[in-house]
């Protein structure tokens, strides 16, 4: 009887997990162009169909371990091949992720060190020299994207061939389809993303070790963690390609050969399913809290990885750490990245504080709105705290510290006004719009795609704000009250 009891307790806590998962794919509500607001619910299937993505793999993190994992739809359009748990898809630019893990590996035993010239590294090729001047940057540059190294991302090859050798990539030579990988830009002063610098990262740690950059990430970090449906072999070995995901483009369009092979693989070459990532993601969140790490990190490791590497960064802003996308700050703190190959889309998202995440993986990229979504409903469903929590009823001995005339350096004045309702914010002959708040500092309007963000002196007192939309920012100076035009 005590038997029976026990099963049917486990499998109510079975159920209930289900459901949570089952839920949160039910509530998918599309964005429109208007922060802090979205469409009317739909369910996963639906938005899947209507953005022509015959796949999905997700997986949920919760109370730090791996709650739920689940395959949704097709491995490819118009076939009865169903997406399981163990189905890989590729994880794309998710790779600089796991292949920063390993980096630190190396780094936390002292074979490798952050800070060293790579070029001391660097055997079978070295960083070029810029007319006669030869750059100094280092593997703490290139995993947080400050070394100022070019090339984006990469495209990817046809599966049938030729691919060029990692040297040739790095030179931009035939049979490389992407340009050489150079310094242009005076290192450890900016941010901008490369993954030409993970690929020089990839050379150095093959130089050092002499050993494949596969057989290498299985031994730092694949088997530590028993993630048997993952790995960087690129072609993708034969008993993992005949149960894969196909890629597909736009409109049901299928990858020619059923994806493209990407040599480049810390940057863009991991095969996984949502299922192992989460069990990645879940290893590092316990080793944040003091738990002692498959992958052998310790705590205070895993922790520098999250940390600005720039004097200009800091946390509560988007950021790169080393290997890492950051996010805003305390309970609301997030790491994780995004990935975008030749026919597959994926997203990581950790939330330290709470010992919560999920990873959304799909075979299309017109799928790109289905990451968000997702994440979204998930975050709904198992109480994610938000990054935009509406407040607008501010005391109003908080509001009336905003409130005043700004004007940009080209001359365009706004006004900032306090009310009973909290802020709104008024320019040229536009009605006022009521603005909410998402942090001490920062507002937005659900009436526009239009953020602010206010900057205080040492003294505490506001003297300028920053309008955001489009992509675009403008700095407004505030001003005396005295003589200015009413608006």
């Amino acid at each position: 009887m005590l038997h029976a009891i026990q099963f049917l307790a486990r499998h109510a806590v079975i159920q209930s997990v289900e459901d949570r998962l089952s839920a949160a794919l039910r509530d998918l509500r599309p964005a429109i162009p208007y922060s802090g607001r979205r469409g009317a619910s739909q369910p996963l299937a639906t938005r899947m169909a209507e953005l022509c993505s015959p796949g999905v793999s997700v997986a949920v993190v919760d109370d730090f371990d791996v709650t739920m994992v689940r395959g949704i739809g097709t491995r490819a359009h118009g076939t009865a091949a169903e997406i399981n748990a163990g189905t890989p898809f590729q994880a794309a630019s998710i790779s600089k992720t796991v292949f920063a893990l390993a980096v630190m590996r190396l780094v936390q035993d002292g074979i490798l060190n952050l800070d060293e010239n790579v070029n001391a590294y660097l055997k079978s090729w070295h960083v070029p020299k810029n007319d006669g001047w030869n750059p100094f940057i280092t593997l703490r540059q290139l995993l947080s994207h400050t070394a100022g190294t070019t090339v984006h991302g990469f495209m990817g090859y046809p599966a049938n061939g030729p691919l060029p050798t990692l040297r040739q990539t790095l030179q931009g030579e035939p049979p490389a389809n992407s340009p050489p990988v150079v310094v242009d830009m005076l290192p450890g002063f900016q941010c901008r993303y490369s993954g030409g610098g993970t690929t020089i990262a990839q050379q150095a740690v093959v130089d050092v070790l002499a050993k494949s950059f596969p057989s290498l990430m299985r031994e730092l970090v694949l088997d530590p963690l028993r993630l048997a449906d993952s790995t960087f072999e690129q072609p993708l070995p034969t008993s993992m390609a005949t149960r894969a995901a196909i890629g597909h483009r736009w409109s049901f369009e299928q990858v020619p050969g059923g994806w493209h092979v990407y040599p480049e693989m810390a940057a863009a070459g991991l095969w996984t399913n949502a299922g192992d990532l989460a069990r990645l993601g879940s290893d590092l969140l316990r080793a944040l809290r003091g738990e002692k790490s498959a992958l052998g990190l310790t705590r205070a490791t895993v922790l520098s990885m999250l940390q600005p590497q720039l004097p200009d960064q800091k946390i509560g802003q988007p950021f790169y750490g080393l290997g890492w996308s950051c996010n805003n700050k305390d309970d609301h703190f997030h790491f994780g990245h995004r990935g975008w190959n030749e026919g597959f889309l994926a997203e990581l998202r950790l939330l330290p504080a709470l010992g919560k995440g999920a990873v959304v993986m799909i075979n299309s990229n017109q799928g790109w709105p289905l990451l968000g979504e997702t994440l979204e409903a998930i975050g709904r469903e198992y109480e994610w705290p938000t990054a935009q929590n509406p407040d607008s009823m501010i005391e109003p001995r908080v509001t009336a510290d905003y409130s005043g005339a700004y004007r940009s350096q080209s001359g365009i004045l706004l006004r900032v006004e306090s009310g009973a309702g909290g802020l709104s914010l008024q320019t040229r002959h536009q009605p006022p719009l009521p603005l909410a708040r998402t942090s001490e500092t920062e507002f937005f309007t659900t009436a526009l795609n239009l953020h602010v963000q206010f900057e205080r002196a040492d003294d505490g007192q506001v003297v300028c704000l920053t309008l955001n939309q489009g992509g675009e920012r403008v700095r407004f100076i505030r001003e005396s009250e005295r003589g200015l035009p009413a608006l």
